[in-house]
């Protein structure tokens, strides 16, 4: 694990521990002696949870614990991690083609139908991290361009009137193809994760399915413990 990260997550399970009481982190040089880091190394740890919006610093001031932090459930990854201004997308491909089967399974579509299929990377910080393939109906969406691909299809959902409700997300290890490391700069065989979603509209239809192809990738989860649910899986 890089000491950043390592940095990101201590601190994380010291603030839901409640260490830091009076609701402010120690100063980057306190932390820098306590972790045996360089000062840049805490100051991208706390540019991270700033990111993720745990924490807000106050220049001159110092770094405040937000106060709603530990009230939701908090999940973040190596993209969401870092603020839209440091991320990017390059159209590869845009496409209208016939609803296949299984896409008329995902997005319950009539006999004849299209779908948009599209596939962009993903730059964080000026490195491609990411292969994203994804489809959306054209009946929801008619008029999808590539430059709408190269901005953000969450914001183009919600300007088209539809309210996102959630995502079903899984994730499987997988090993880079010789076609995937032409478009990510990396060698062949590197290992990747490769993520599955499906985004659901509030009135429960599927809008997007996308497969996700990411090289440094790291995910993490703070979610509260489901007493019943343990109980339950114990007694079965």
């Amino acid at each position: 694990m890089k000491k950043r990260e390592f940095v990101v997550q201590d601190i994380l399970s010291k603030i839901y521990q409640e260490h830091y009481s009076d609701g402010k982190l120690p100063t980057q040089r306190s932390l820098a002696i306590q972790y045996e880091v360089s000062r840049y190394t805490i100051q991208e740890a706390i540019n991270s949870l700033s990111d993720i919006g745990v924490v807000q610093v106050v220049q001159g001031s110092g770094t405040f614990i937000r106060k709603d932090a530990k009230q939701n459930p908090l999940i973040y990854n190596s993209l969401t991690r870092n603020s839209y201004d440091r991320i990017s997308s390059k159209i590869v491909f845009l496409e209208k083609q016939p609803a296949l089967e299984e896409d008329r399974q995902i997005f319950e579509l009539d006999d004849e139908q299209f779908v948009w299929v599209f596939q962009r990377i993903r730059i964080v910080n000026y490195k491609i991290t990411q292969i994203e393939t994804s489809k959306l109906p054209v009946s929801l969406f008619p008029d999808l361009t590539s430059s709408i691909v190269e901005d953000s299809i969450q914001k183009y959902v919600q300007q088209s009137g539809y309210d996102i409700s959630h995502y079903i997300t899984s994730y499987t290890p997988v090993l880079i193809t010789k076609k995937q490391s032409e478009l990510l700069l990396c060698k062949k065989g590197t290992p990747a994760m490769k993520i599955i979603n499906r985004g659901i509209l509030k009135t429960g239809q599927v809008y997007e399915y996308s497969e996700v192809t990411a090289i440094d990738y790291i995910c993490t989860y703070i979610i509260p413990f489901n007493k019943e649910s343990h109980q339950t899986r114990q007694n079965d």
